[in-house]
């Protein structure tokens, strides 16, 4: 059934289901089938699908986008922060001309939508994400992340989960806040962070090495099982 989508004026709108990889309440994996399920509800009813792939997007769970472990493809995308390698303020909306042709030229506008510079960074930093095979190293070292964290032995983890180079241990309660593991870690040249008071994300640049990744495994081995009573 081919999805239609109205010109948006007073008396119509689009319909729309927002969801996204949840990586800011801790990196929450959605159950295997999840997407795929959303995807044929939408579809079968005529709404339209809608994900943040912010931080998830461009090599960070290990493909170019975290909608492709399920083989999806939704009807709008958006982009940001990694887009320009950390190098200038940039977004995107990806989607199709059935959603997009909805505009008619002129609108809708933007102050600084279409920055020549912003572009060209982008462009540049894409070709680098692609040609140095930074996605693949990202779910290569992310395995071997995962895997090393789930080794470790402390009685302050409660779970491990991750996807790619994007990681969190989540900590029983009575191991006290995530806050001060973080700060122990940044004493150790690690930098992560606390989120929801329980939960340490961790999430290394894509470019990180096997050698590395043993190296901060070692000192999150050590901080984990620290006694800060």
């Amino acid at each position: 059934m081919p999805r239609r989508w109205s010109r948006p004026s007073h008396q119509t709108r689009l319909p729309s289901w927002s969801s996204r990889s949840r990586a800011k309440p801790g990196v929450v994996i959605p159950p295997a089938g999840y997407f795929t399920k959303v995807r044929e509800l939408c579809t079968a009813n005529n709404v339209m699908l809608v994900l943040d792939e912010i931080q998830t997007g461009l090599g960070r769970t290990g493909k170019l986008l975290a909608e492709q472990h399920e083989g999806i493809e939704a009807d709008v995308t958006l982009l940001g922060k990694a887009l320009s390698g950390g190098f200038y303020p940039v977004s995107a909306v990806l989607s199709n001309n059935d959603v997009l042709g909805t505009l008619r030229p002129g609108q809708h506008g933007s102050t600084f939508g279409g920055n020549p510079l912003a572009c060209a960074v982008a462009r540049a930093a894409m070709r680098v994400l692609v040609e140095e095979g930074m996605i693949e190293n990202a779910a290569r070292q992310g395995a071997r992340f995962l895997e090393g964290l789930k080794d470790i032995r402390a009685n302050t983890i409660r779970e491990v989960r991750g996807r790619g180079l994007m990681l969190a241990v989540e900590l029983h309660p009575e191991a006290g806040r995530a806050r001060r593991y973080c700060e122990a870690l940044q004493g150790k040249g690690i930098l992560a962070k606390d989120t929801h008071e329980q939960t340490i994300r961790i999430a290394p640049p894509l470019v990180i090495t096997s050698d590395q990744v043993d190296w901060a495994l070692e000192r999150l081995a050590t901080t984990l099982t620290q006694d800060f009573s």
